[in-house]
């Protein structure tokens, strides 16, 4: 499963949201990579989502895989729509 999504954070995905985005993600059995261009990191990582250094205006994409994917998916892109974080493409 993979929605899209812009960033609206005028700081970008920084440390504060890019670990509410872990804190979210571990929560589900299911892979979860977010993809940025032609790099992806572990979104069960908090090292790799910070590693990405995704800007504001920069489009990103979260994907799940397993058994609970698009149950963990909609429960991240919801911290991404409620916290201001991004918005859906």
């Amino acid at each position: 499963m993979k929605k899209e999504f812009i960033i609206v954070d005028p700081v970008g995905l920084h440390a504060r949201p890019a670990t509410l985005l872990v804190n979210e993600a571990s929560k589900f059995a299911s892979e979860a990579k977010i993809l940025v261009g032609d790099k992806e990191a572990n979104l069960k990582s908090i090292m790799g989502v910070m590693s990405l250094g995704i800007a504001n205006g920069v489009e990103f994409s979260i994907e799940t895989e397993g058994s609970d994917a698009e149950e963990a998916l909609s429960a991240i892109a919801k911290v991404i729509v409620d916290g201001n974080i991004g918005t859906e493409k």
